[in-house]
């Protein structure tokens, strides 16, 4: 063989090796840009999270019975908090931690009490879920007798409730006209929910209703909508 294929040969490896030199110096950076777009992702999403989870939706578990038929004991739920509005018949969670009920011989004029008292896990606040019977400007109505609950003179279809409205727990003399910029709420257990029949409880500010519950994630068996 001639010295000038041995050359030529020679020239020929040497590129080769020059070409995947480069190569194998580019796959370094690119595996670390790689690992740096994945943590940036993840970063990313748990931020993401975080955000929602604070502002738009939150976990929720419920505690009691005053709920059934609807909600049990124990069922978690995701509650959607961001811009919503109260809207009668909502299954919402509010802050008890105060509450309203009328000054004696007035209709008009609220006072503030305490509300249940929390649990020790609960961080000193009591948070409650309910059902939004009727707003600021409505008049409510409960025949105890007959359990029928009306609002603006129209007797309620509840098919949601456990039994009907028999239990008077004293916080107000009915009829009477819901104060603008609060809520009337009860538990769908009637007969066994502490909501705005007792005077622990009361008229809800709108500005203490925390938010809808939206969805019972578990038990799994009844994921779903919450109506």
């Amino acid at each position: 063989m001639s010295e000038d294929m041995h050359e030529e040969m020679k020239e020929d490896i040497e590129q080769q090796a020059a070409e995947s030199e480069p190569k194998q110096e580019e796959k370094q950076p690119s595996i670390i840009g790689d690992i740096l777009d994945v943590i940036e992702s993840v970063i990313s999403s748990v931020f993401f999270v975080v955000l929602l989870f604070a502002f738009v939706c939150r976990p929720v578990t419920v505690d009691g019975r005053s709920m059934e038929p609807t909600l049990r004991d124990k069922d978690r739920l995701i509650l959607i908090s961001a811009f919503y509005t109260p809207t009668v018949g909502d299954v919402v969670v509010v802050n008890n931690q105060y509450s309203n009920t009328f000054v004696p011989g007035s209709s008009t004029e609220l006072q503030q009490g305490p509300g249940i008292p929390p649990s020790p896990e609960s961080g000193g606040i009591k948070r409650i879920i309910k059902r939004i019977i009727a707003k600021g400007g409505q008049e409510i109505n409960i025949d105890f007798k007959k359990g029928i609950v009306y609002v603006d003179g129209k007797a309620l279809s509840e098919s949601y409730i456990n039994a009907p409205t028999y239990l008077d727990e004293g916080a107000f003399t009915y009829p009477f006209v819901i104060p603008e910029g609060y809520v009337f709420v009860m538990g769908d257990n009637r007969n066994n929910s502490a909501d705005s029949r007792d005077e622990r409880v009361g008229l809800i500010k709108e500005e203490d209703v925390l938010g809808k519950v939206f969805v019972r994630v578990h038990p799994f068996d009844q994921f779903g909508l919450v109506d």
